[in-house]
């Protein structure tokens, strides 16, 4: 699977076979994650692969008793070094670098995730000083998400896709360019244009062709 065809295919899932998932595939989604761009290539990212049945279950409960979350053999808590980042690039580091590292890191292994025939979430939504807690992580660094991974149990919903032009400009915000669509490739809206401009030609096109089939 390419990474375009993985981007398009990934869905959030939420629920899951019970089956375990092999180490590899953890591993290699793990990998994925630590291969994520971050500022100054400071990688300031920590992984806590969690796949006990009784922590993930506190953590179901945590996360707003989402107990959809206890279905998942593997939950991966992705947690940020703010310190390292705030060092080198002060507070934007701390309060905006390491979030953003960390947010590359997710969609990398969701996107693996998806490669490997595997369901995944991401999870914002929880109670981070209960979790904090419950994993031991330490006070200087950061709880910024949570990943469910497993082989998925049902098949999520198609996404609605807002128009790609409706949500990119160019030069500056909010400057739209004429006929953007055919500039980003969506033709179709084109096309249809063109279809219903033409239709009442058409339809004296094909009224012509049925009086002549009549007379025939």
């Amino acid at each position: 699977m390419d990474v375009i065809q993985a981007i398009k295919q990934r869905r959030s899932c939420r629920k899951y076979m019970e089956k375990p998932v092999e180490f590899e595939k953890v591993s290699m989604v793990i990998e994925a994650g630590h291969h994520a761009p971050s500022a100054g290539n400071l990688q300031s990212w920590k992984f806590i692969i969690i796949t006990e049945k009784e922590i993930i279950k506190h953590i179901a409960n945590y996360a707003f008793q989402q107990f959809w979350i206890e279905t998942a053999p593997v939950v991966i808590a992705v947690c940020s070094y703010d310190e390292k980042q705030e060092r080198h690039y002060g507070e934007v580091g701390k309060t905006l670098y390491a979030t953003q590292g960390c947010a590359a890191a997710i969609q990398n292994m969701l996107l693996t995730a998806t490669a490997l025939d595997l369901g995944c979430c991401w999870v914002g939504g929880f109670e981070r000083d209960k979790v904090h807690d419950l994993l031991k992580i330490p006070t200087n660094v950061n709880l910024q998400a949570l990943i469910t991974l497993g082989y998925a149990d049902e098949k999520p919903a198609e996404k609605t896709m807002a128009d790609l032009y409706t949500c990119v400009y160019f030069n500056s915000y909010g400057a739209s360019i004429a006929k953007m669509h055919m500039v980003l490739g969506n033709y179709s809206i084109e096309w249809e244009k063109k279809i219903e401009e033409n239709k009442s030609k058409l339809h004296k096109i094909f009224g012509k062709i049925k009086e002549k089939v009549k007379k025939k």
